[in-house]
Parts: C-alpha cells; structure tokens; sequence
C-alpha cells in the first residue's frame, strides 16, 4: 500500500507486435517494392531499332522513284587518243638513239688524237684489259677487284703524245647493258676522294654537258732529279659508261685544254 499523499504510476500498456498492426497503415519506404529496370529498356530500344529500319526502307523507295541527277560537265579536255589504236612509234634514227651508239663498236665512240700528234708504240687506240686500267691507281689489286665484281663489260682506250712531253688518255669504262647503276657508283667513288687527291683541294669545275662530271687541275709535283710533272683529270658518266681523262706535261695544263676534251668526248657518247 502507498504511503499517503504519492502519485500512482502510470499504468503499464504494452506495444502490440508489427504483425498485430493495422494492416492499412501505410508501410515503410524500404518496404515498398520497386518495379525490375531492364524488361522496359529492352523496349525503348526494339522501338527505336525499329523506326530507323522503317524510316531507312521508306527513304530508300523515295529515292528509288526518283529519276536520276545528271552530273556535271567535266572541267578538262577530253583524253586524246590516235586515229589507229594499237600502231607503234616508229623507232628513233640512229643518231637520237644512244643505245643503238654504246652497243656498237666502243673504240670508234673515243676521240681520234689531234693532228702531228704521236700515236706510235705504246699509243693508240683499242681495246684495254681490266688489269691494264686498274693499273692507273695506287692500289691496282684493290681497284681490279672492286671493277670485278661491279658489272664492268669493256673497256676502251685512246692515247697520244705531243710536243716533247705532254701525253693525254681517254678511257671509256662501260658497265652490262642497261646497268647504269654500275657506272653510277663507279663515278660516285672517284668523286669521293678525287677534290682532295695530290692536295688538289678544290671540287672541280663542271663540264658542260654533264649533270655531276668534273675536271681538276692539280698543283705541280716536284722531285729532285726529275722534270716537274702537272695533271688534269675530268670524269663523267653518260648512261652505262664512265668517261674518264688524265693529261700530264711537264708544263702547266690550262683549263681550257681539259674541258674542251672532256665536252668534246662527252658529245661523241
């Protein structure tokens, strides 16, 4: 029993289980039950898949009813064609076909030597082995080899002397038919090391004529005992063959007289 004059707590009531609970309270936001995604993006884009097949297959039979555009008149001349299709060039003469000259006799291509000038023993002109023109470098074993195996044909040589010792030679080297490439690098070697040679230091003068060829003037070579010696050289290449001079005299070599021989051959290839 309470003591006189206290409060009676509060009565007791007890909360009644979820399941219990007016079932037509409205639930929590977590329990309510989401519609799956998927089923309605698979329709959206049979739809639009659909409409562009529809709208291609109507836009393909407009077109195809349509009459054709013509197009444009063309901004060139028309192509020229000959009157008898089927009918060959006529072949170059003789003397426009370069060709028809380097496959003939080589020898008759070289200059002939001037009047009064010496073409007894040990000149002329004829044909010249590969050991005899590799003979002409430092280093002839080194130079027949390389000449070996490049594609040299033939060779040609003329040679004369005149007055009491000025001495010219021309030589023609001629690489297989139709391989200007041998004949090219042949050309591109001397170049190499022909401005610098005997302390020439200097990049030759062009020949007329010629795309690269050149010809040097080298300085005097002086030995006791001996005669001074002065050289002129010129080289070029026309096709398949690499023209090559050398001039020696004991007095100077002027410009002209080189390249007046250098023009002279290389008109005659």
């Amino acid at each position: 029993m309470a003591p006189a004059g206290a409060v009676p707590p509060a009565p007791f009531v007890p909360v009644p289980p979820a399941a219990a609970q007016d079932p037509a309270a409205e639930p929590a936001p977590d329990a309510v039950r989401r519609r799956p995604r998927g089923r309605t993006s698979l329709i959206v884009l049979a739809a639009a898949v659909l409409g562009v097949a529809i709208g291609g297959a109507v836009g393909f039979g407009v077109q195809a009813d349509r009459d054709p555009t013509p197009l444009g008149t063309l901004a060139h001349a028309r192509l020229a064609y000959p009157a008898k299709p089927g009918k060959a060039s006529d072949p170059l003469p003789v003397a426009q076909d370069r060709q028809v000259k380097t496959d003939g006799d080589l020898t008759e291509l070289l200059l002939s030597a001037p009047k009064n000038a010496d073409v007894g023993e040990g000149y002329g002109t004829g044909w010249m082995t590969l050991s005899d023109y590799a003979s002409n470098y430092e280093r002839p074993d080194y130079m027949f080899d390389d000449l070996l195996g490049s594609g040299v044909r033939r060779l040609a040589e003329a040679s004369w002397a005149e007055g009491e010792h000025r001495e010219t030679k021309i030589n023609l080297v001629q690489y297989r038919s139709g391989d200007s490439l041998g004949a090219a690098d042949h050309f591109a070697a001397q170049m190499n090391y022909l401005p610098y040679e005997e302390g020439a230091d200097s990049e030759g003068d062009p020949i007329k004529g010629s795309l690269d060829g050149r010809y040097f003037i080298y300085p005097v070579q002086r030995e006791a005992g001996y005669l001074p010696m002065y050289q002129a050289r010129a080289i070029a290449v026309r096709g398949d063959i690499v023209m090559d001079i050398f001039v020696f005299d004991s007095e100077p070599i002027g410009k002209k007289t080189i390249r007046s021989l250098a023009e002279r051959q290389l008109e005659r290839l």
